[in-house]
């Protein structure tokens, strides 16, 4: 059965639909309880334990956004050149762009380090769900019980990576219906293999951005070293030699970031009223300075180029789920489905007792958001200063003073267990460029002061009277966070050094940080709290009404989804699920080859090597969102058949409902990596090594690039 084929007419089918339980193919189930009968019931094919535990030890999640796969023994990995292309940009130089030229390392010695990169794979899940809501003692308020279980949380983290040796994070589903500890392998050495010239990896550019038919080959490789030699692994997803065709199951497994499926109706309306248009508002503002900055000349369109891209991304991203938000039946269906389960709780005496205030306070918390949203998001978030030297000066501001106190009773982001991640961030080699961080944060102080107003007194006290744009260049002049040496003294020196640095991104920092701590404290304790102490109860009532047969929404960890490889209707139209690399060339030529259609020279020159009829980009009926990219599509065979990329326009909604009438995972099929690699790129070793999963043995050691 597809999702809405038909308007719901049944109190069941509208909870159904509302409340989180999967119908068609609809699903990001976590990996310790997949929906094994329910995928043999539709496709004939049960995963195994061993099947799934394979699975996923051969996925990966990469620490800046995005998801991928280990494709061979020894240690190489793939994910979308999107997801790599921080690595990409930090690599390169004025003299030599590899966005624009691609790269291809033809062996071991020549794969160069990422600065900043790390890699983790999910070793073990444990529950401690009873830890954590028994940490809220009864008779304490709910500011107290989430203060006390946000302590819990860190003590879980920290006790976990010491017995453990691994990166343990501790995740909240359900709102807090469930916690469970999730314990990564972590890989900091990740040197780049290969990635395409951007004009064949992001072919269309904008324009085409969350559109089908697409002709992209968004591909990058990367290797994973450990003790300076190629990692040896023993779990990694082969290539697969056949393919697949119309119809076929498909499982993807990746790392979507964050849905919005179980808000009760109040946050929905608050994201729609308030969050989303406001965001759309700001990304917008910070867009059009970039794009500024990026025309006045080659070198800063080069080191603008990440961050344009990336805004134009989440503008059309963020377009997609305010266009969900404001869909009448989509919010309608959300309202019945809420209303449906209120009147199974109210109907039981018990029930409603234990939930039935649940979402009267969600609402009344909702309201007090409202009231902070805008100091929170520019003050404590940093919404009013970005750029990458004030987001460092905040780091070790507050880690500074963080470090010294008992590890419970640090805000959970500089938990001790947090910290080994927190240190390849701010040591990091990759070059900053002052003139974007002074465009960037004259930017944001702008909106601040509009938004905030010239009289609210953290303005007052950053600006002094004076412009965003002075404030903002004599602040990023001055510093001397671009030095790693100089970060690596401030931290090491802890709150005596930060304390008496007169660094002025440190000083501003030190300043705000009062007034950030109390607005932070306000939002925890009168926002988060109340939200979690009020949606554990909502969860708790859907899994009275309902069972516990039901994914959580999305929390940038490891998922599992399934569907099949499938075509859609559009405008009265039939979109084939392929398309194939001679449909590239006949797209650049009806544009004109001009750009963001035209092709590369590389891919010119080899035209009449190619067997133009090789599928290129498919889709597919996985429920997927933003994160999901780099994820690893694979057969029942559990090898690899495609890599997600992206989601059509009409999957952006997805965010809040799923509906596979016309939404669709977008993926580059192995098939047209392997043409490419062979036939464009020579890059033959790569194709062994995908094909045999194996590389040609490394001999010594290899010192990192």
């Amino acid at each position: 059965m597809e999702v809405m084929k038909r308007r719901l007419g049944t109190l069941a089918a509208v909870l159904y639909l509302a409340c989180g339980v999967a119908v068609a193919d609809e699903g990001m189930w976590l990996f310790n309880s997949a929906p094994v009968q329910r995928i043999k019931a539709k496709y004939g094919f049960a995963p195994s334990p061993a099947w799934l535990d394979h699975l996923r030890l051969g996925s990966v999640r990469f620490n800046n956004g995005g998801s991928g796969s280990f494709v061979s023994a020894d240690g190489l990995a793939f994910t979308n050149h999107h997801v790599g292309r921080e690595c990409v940009q930090d690599l390169s130089t004025k003299e030599k762009d590899y966005i624009q030229s691609g790269f291809l390392a033809k062996t071991n010695v020549e794969e160069k380090k990422c600065p900043a990169l790390e890699l983790n794979v999910l070793q073990e899940i444990e529950d401690v769900t009873s830890q954590v809501q028994g940490a809220a003692k009864p008779g304490t308020n709910i500011a107290e019980a989430g203060q006390a279980q946000r302590e819990m949380m860190t003590q879980l983290e920290a006790d976990c990576t010491r017995k453990s040796g691994l990166r343990c994070e501790l995740v909240t589903f359900y709102a807090g219906g469930l916690y469970q500890l999730y314990k990564y392998k972590r890989y900091t050495d990740v040197r780049l293999v290969f990635v395409p010239e951007e004009r064949a990896a992001f072919f269309g550019g904008d324009p085409d951005n969350f559109e089908f038919p697409r002709y992209d080959l968004d591909i990058a490789f990367f290797r994973v070293y450990e003790n300076g030699r190629p990692a040896y692994l023993k779990a990694y997803l082969k290539f697969s030699h056949g393919g697949v065709k119309e119809g076929d199951l498909v499982f993807v497994s990746g790392n979507p970031g964050r849905t919005e499926r179980l808000l009760t109706l109040a946050q929905l309306n608050y994201l729609r009223d308030v969050q989303t248009p406001f965001t759309l508002e700001a990304l917008m503002q910070r867009y059009q300075a970039l794009k500024t900055f990026a025309a006045e000349s080659t070198e800063n369109f080069r080191i603008a180029s990440d961050d344009v891209f990336g805004y134009e991304n989440a503008l059309k991203a963020y377009k997609g789920r305010y266009a969900g938000l404001m869909d009448k039946q989509l919010m309608d269906n959300k309202a019945n489905g809420e209303a449906a389960l209120r009147k199974a709780v109210d109907s039981n005496p018990k029930m409603k007792s234990e939930y039935g205030a649940a979402w009267d306070a969600i609402a009344k918390a909702v309201q007090r958001q409202e009231q902070l949203f805008t100091p929170y998001y520019f003050i404590e978030t940093l919404g009013g200063f970005a750029g990458s030297e004030p987001h460092l000066a905040r780091l070790l501001v507050r880690v500074a003073a963080e470090k010294p106190k008992p590890n419970n009773q640090r805000l959970r982001e500089y938990g001790q267990a947090r910290l080994p991640s927190l240190e390849q961030q701010l040591f990091s080699t990759a070059p900053v460029h002052k003139a974007l961080d002074t465009v960037e944060l004259a930017a944001s102080l702008r909106l601040m002061q509009e938004k905030l107003g010239p009289e609210n007194a953290v303005v007052k006290q950053v600006l002094g009277g004076r412009s965003p744009d002075v404030v903002a260049k004599e602040a990023i002049e001055n510093t001397k966070l671009n030095d790693v040496g100089y970060r690596k003294q401030l931290y090491e020196g802890g709150l005596q050094a930060v304390e008496q640095s007169r660094d002025p991104l440190i000083v501003l920092m030190r300043n705000i940080d009062p007034e950030a701590r109390a607005i932070r404290k306000q939002w925890d304790d009168e926002v988060e709290s109340v939200l979690r102490d009020s949606g554990t109860l909502i969860a708790k009532a859907r899994f009275a009404v309902q069972g516990t047969d039901m994914y959580p929404d999305a929390t940038f960890t490891l998922r599992l989804s399934y569907g099949a490889m499938k075509g859609y209707q559009q405008n009265g139209k039939t979109i084939p699920y392929s398309t194939n690399l001679g449909g590239a060339f006949e797209h650049a030529a009806r544009h004109g080859n001009q750009a963001p259609y035209e092709l590369p020279k590389s891919w010119i020159d080899s035209k009449a090597a190619l067997n133009l009829k090789t599928p290129y980009n498919d889709v597919s009926t996985p429920d997927i969102i933003g994160g999901n990219s780099g994820s690893p599509a694979v057969d029942k065979n559990g090898e690899v058949v495609g890599i997600v990329f992206d989601g059509n326009i009409q999957s952006l909604s997805w965010d809040f409902q799923y509906d596979d009438r016309q939404g669709r995972a977008i993926q580059v099929d192995t098939r047209a990596i392997i043409e490419a690699l062979r036939k464009i790129y020579r890059a033959d070793a790569l194709v062994n090594e995908l094909m045999s999963g194996r590389a040609k043995a490394a001999t010594k050691v290899m010192p990192a690039k």
